[in-house]
């Protein structure tokens, strides 16, 4: 059972998303802090309709870095948010949890397509405009983890706009865009959208550090995983299972940036004893730990008192 949401009432709400009545009764971040979950449940205040879990760790302020971690298809956004708190207390990180409902936005993971329902970068920027204004937390450059659809979302979102992200971590995406300029979007980046064509440029996302962490169990395809995209041209350029995709793209991202003459830092890692279960990537293969070592470094060290 995950722990307790915040609210204004301070009585502990149990798991599963909760529906309070509005944007109103949320406590200030103080009030969330001083409760048992510490997690706070709120509505985007220029669009109450979309949701994100926030937690500020004690003593964070101006200045603080953030993380946001996004969900797979399922959609356990508040699930990301309990089991990455503990670290993101220990660094004194701001984490965020955005949540993509599958009704506005049924194709977050390729950021949008024109026709495809909304604009999940949009939302995700206004998430973050939002949380500066709460926290005074630095939003010019933020860090970013998802798992599978998540995972798809983060990679393709700091390719377009590099500029906005610090790192990248992956987790179990089921396929991945490539820096190649002649496969069309997603598989790479040849697209007829205004919009993409002038952000996806490779000589500046290259310089943005990227991992894929996938669990060593991570390998059934057809029937057994029809969620995970099965076809010639992908299986062709990627690989037939989540193991070999990942590592085929760090391959990939780490010789493009090669060519253009950057030695920005790539990693691929296998999670022991995991399959794709973004629990048994926590528990068994300490995901969590791994992503907060590729993305902040070692745990900052304790004073004494």
């Amino acid at each position: 059972m995950l722990t307790s949401i915040a609210f204004s009432s301070a009585v502990p709400v149990r798991s599963g998303l909760a529906r309070p009545p509005g944007p109103s009764v949320y406590p200030t971040l103080e009030a969330a802090r001083q409760s048992p979950g510490g997690i706070l449940l709120r509505h985007l205040a220029s669009d109450p309709r979309q949701q994100y879990f926030l937690y500020q760790p004690p003593r964070t302020g101006a200045g603080a870095r953030v993380l946001v971690v996004v969900h797979g298809i399922s959609r356990n956004a508040e699930e990301h948010a309990h089991r990455f708190k503990r670290l993101a207390k220990q660094y004194g990180i701001v984490l965020i949890a955005p949540l993509f409902p599958k009704a506005t936005f049924p194709d977050y993971q390729r950021l949008g397509r024109s026709g495809k329902g909304g604009r999940p970068d949009r939302l995700l920027r206004a998430i973050l405009d939002e949380v500066n204004d709460l926290t005074g937390a630095d939003v010019s450059r933020v860090y970013l983890f998802g798992y599978s659809g998540g995972g798809q979302f983060v990679h393709r979102y700091a390719m377009a706009y590099p500029d906005q992200v610090a790192a990248v971590a992956v987790g179990a995406a089921g396929w991945y865009t490539f820096p190649d300029l002649a496969a069309r979007f997603p598989r790479g980046l040849k697209t007829r959208s205004k919009w993409l064509k002038s952000h996806l440029k490779p000589e500046a996302f290259l310089k943005v550090p990227m991992a894929a962490f996938v669990g060593e169990r991570d390998v059934r395809r057809g029937s057994e995983r029809p969620e995970l995209k099965q076809s010639v041209k992908v299986d062709a350029q990627q690989g037939l299972t989540r193991l070999e995709r990942g590592r085929h793209w760090i391959e990939a991202m780490r010789a493009a940036a090669a060519a253009h003459g950057l030695t920005t830092a790539y990693q691929y890692e296998v999670l022991p004893h995991a399959s794709h279960s973004f629990k048994a990537s926590m528990k068994h293969g300490h995901l969590g730990q791994r992503v907060f070592d590729f993305l902040f470094g070692s745990p900052p060290v304790r004073r004494s008192s």
